[in-house]
């Protein structure tokens, strides 16, 4: 169980259950991640001036020009991802405020999460020691490498958009992986996933989304 956060008013229980309900209406059927996402506290993700609106279904600023992603997009990629592989070992390209990361960590068995904006990696990680989530590794680097030294992963999710698809994360992605990603410039990006068969990659279009660009390099 996740420690108790609940909160009072705007953060609490019933405003919670709002939000599932709103993920429910949009199509989210996954009940393990629905039950994940009704106990995560996600008010302590942002800035305590933004609590308020923590479980209101939009993205939030977190500093850094970043944002915690709209918990529908972070239910839907999550339930693309669980769907096509064993809940065994994902990396996460774009730590960010460590809400992502903190559902997925309650939904297989270890995550692997790189960010390259290092003040945000030291709040998240802070904020997994508070809630204790001890099945999750941190490193400080350039997303577009992913994480050779621990590959292959049985899933990939990447919560920030390149132009083209890292041929890194590809390469890191097991046999019977799949990788969920969005792709885009400035104008115009989609979620894809793509599912790997021995050598080959099958990539499916979905969505348009709005997701902050995955950039090179380390701050």
């Amino acid at each position: 169980m996740i420690p108790d956060r609940r909160g009072i008013g705007m953060t609490s229980q019933r405003t919670r259950d709002r939000l599932i309900t709103r993920l429910k209406d949009q199509g989210i059927r996954h009940v393990e991640l629905l039950n994940v996402m009704r106990e995560m506290p996600r008010h302590l993700f942002v800035d305590e001036a933004l609590a308020s609106r923590a479980y209101e279904d939009t993205a939030l600023p977190i500093g850094h020009n970043q944002t915690i992603s709209q918990p529908y997009i972070v239910a839907k990629m999550t339930e693309i991802l669980l769907e096509g592989i064993p809940k065994k070992k994902v990396l996460e390209i774009g730590t960010g405020s460590g809400y992502q990361t903190a559902v997925l960590s309650r939904l297989v068995e270890r995550v692997y999460s790189v960010e390259r904006i290092e003040p945000l990696q030291n709040q998240a990680r802070e904020r997994f020691y508070q809630l204790k989530l001890n099945n999750i590794r941190l490193k400080y680097s350039d997303g577009t490498w992913g994480w050779d030294e621990n590959a292959p992963y049985d899933g990939i999710i990447v919560t920030c958009a390149p132009e083209e698809v890292p041929a890194s994360l590809l390469k890191q992605l097991a046999p019977g992986g799949r990788l969920v990603i969005p792709v885009g410039g400035s104008q115009h990006q989609s979620l894809r996933v793509i599912d790997r068969t021995g050598t080959t990659f099958e990539e499916t279009v979905l969505d348009d989304v709005i997701f902050v660009p995955l950039l090179s390099g380390q701050e």
